[in-house]
């Protein structure tokens, strides 16, 4: 009896699972819990799938099939040490229940059940047990493998047994910590999925997925899982201990983000910072953390400090499109266009469908054309990201230093007169905000060679025909040069 014991374990599992057994049991209603019983076990619905095996002993307490069923649940929960009286239950009632073959329920529907098992049927319950003495010497191996930290080794025979005994929680949690030792997270995630599902109280296994996606730097997912731990122990101290942690995390997190939707882009780079000193041990998170300062930086048009934030990310993660946009759009906003079009190209390549790569590549390009020909923020000596007030400043200064009149050479006052209209066309241009978008997207509005740069071009001249500054006493009337227009320091 011991002998067979010893083997039944893994030959439950070997024996087809679509053999519907034989009950020579009339009450529909012990037929009707096993069929829905093998119905939620196939679904992986296991504390289901005990309770209608429960009831089918209850109600046939000399059906060895319900014994059998229920002790296969038990398997499948991990749940050895109550499987095992239900399994002696079997032996009792069914001694040759190892023989037992799919080809004997059909016997039984066709009303010619063998009283003995063929040469066929104990052919094949021979080489289940067979198989199952192989899993027993992989089980071993594997276990040696893992002691001696042999990871992939282990997890390769793992892997066979599995493949057999696909409910075996035990196998599944040692591949899982192989993985985990060997670096594929990802793996290790899925082997603790089914071992959640497998036993119905497996408060370990949602912890380690919990540390799994906290180091990833997952924050969501992590307190997610932990969160299932508490629903199953609330009174879990290490579950609890890692929810708290997590939760401060996650919060500083979400309230980082909500900054940075309502555009508090300098807000949200403190409460970033603040994340990475809260978790200095996980590089992910640091990580994550420089990522969005990265964005915010170049959302608030401060070039000088998302340039460098920008490049520590992608030193560390050079395919990462979405700080290659970020630092494209500082570049910009420092003018280093060549830059800018190195960025988003590369962009490009790890994001073929982003629009924004698009529309970004091609707004650079048509930037360092312009800045080849006139550039109106360099004429009057600001940056892309002046104000307004500073624009009318830096103009004022340099209205009054290239003012013609200013000039007694000829050749001189006319250099002059050329400088002082492009100082004049300048501040035009960019305290007009629809003219500014326009420049700031690479397109010159009093440019000649566009219609639309045409059309300014004209209404700019037009509008203030009649004054011409360049005239000695710089007042109304008369000719004196070329080009008029009105000039004023408001």
């Amino acid at each position: 009896m011991q002998h067979i014991l010893t083997y039944i374990p893994y030959a439950l599992v070997l024996i087809d699972l679509r053999y519907e057994g034989v009950n020579c049991d009339t009450d529909g209603s012990v037929e009707s819990h096993l069929a829905m019983g093998k119905k939620l076990l196939a679904a992986g619905q296991l504390a289901d799938a005990l309770s209608h095996f429960h009831a089918a002993v209850d109600g046939d307490p000399q059906n060895y099939m319900s014994f059998y069923r229920r002790a296969t649940v038990y398997l499948a929960m991990g749940k050895s040490k109550s499987a095992l009286p239900d399994l002696s239950r079997v032996i009792e009632l069914k001694p040759d229940f190892t023989s037992v073959s799919p080809t004997c329920g059909k016997s039984f529907e066709s009303g010619s059940l063998h009283s003995h098992p063929t040469a066929q049927e104990q052919t094949e319950a021979h080489g289940q047990l067979i198989r199952a003495d192989e899993i027993q010497r992989l089980l071993a191996q594997a276990k040696a493998a893992f002691s001696a930290k042999d990871y992939p080794g282990a997890a390769a025979m793992l892997d066979t047994i599995i493949e057999t005994c696909v409910w075996d929680v035990g196998s599944r949690e040692t591949r899982a910590e192989c993985f985990i030792q060997m670096g594929e997270n990802g793996k290790a995630i899925s082997d603790l999925k089914a071992t959640s599902k497998l036993r119905s109280d497996n408060t370990k296994a949602f912890l380690q997925l919990s540390i799994i996606y906290y180091h990833l730097g997952d924050h969501e997912m992590s307190l997610t899982e932990v969160r299932e731990c508490l629903k199953l122990d609330p009174d879990h101290k290490q579950c609890y201990a890692h929810y708290k942690k997590v939760k401060k995390l996650n919060k500083q997190i979400m309230s980082a983000e909500s900054l940075i939707q309502d555009e508090r882009y300098e807000e949200a780079v403190s409460k970033y910072e603040a994340v990475m000193e809260t978790e200095p041990n996980v590089p992910q998170f640091s990580h994550n953390a420089k990522e969005r300062i990265c964005h915010a930086l170049a959302q608030a048009q401060l070039p000088g400090r998302a340039i460098p934030v920008c490049s520590e990310v992608l030193e560390a993660e050079p395919e990462n499109a979405g700080a290659l946009k970020d630092r494209a759009e500082a570049y910009i906003q420092d003018e280093q266009y060549e830059e800018a079009i190195g960025d988003y190209e590369e962009a490009e390549k790890h994001s073929e469908n982003d629009r924004q790569v698009k529309e970004g590549l091609e707004r650079a390009k048509k930037l360092l054309k312009q800045s080849k020909k006139r550039d109106y923020y360099k004429i009057l000596g600001v940056k892309r990201t002046a104000q307004k007030k500073e624009i009318i400043k830096a103009y004022r200064k340099m209205a009054q230093q290239w003012h013609p009149d200013n000039f007694m050479d000829a050749a001189d006052k006319k250099k002059a007169e050329k400088r002082f209209i492009d100082i004049a066309q300048a501040k035009e241009v960019l305290t007009d905000p629809e003219m500014r978008a326009k420049f700031d997207q690479g397109e010159d509005p009093m440019d000649p060679e566009t219609q639309q740069g045409a059309h300014q071009n004209q209404h700019f001249h037009q509008g203030f025909q009649g004054f011409n500054p360049f005239s000695s006493g710089g007042g109304g009337g008369g000719g004196g040069g070329p080009f008029s227009f009105k000039f004023g320091f408001n």
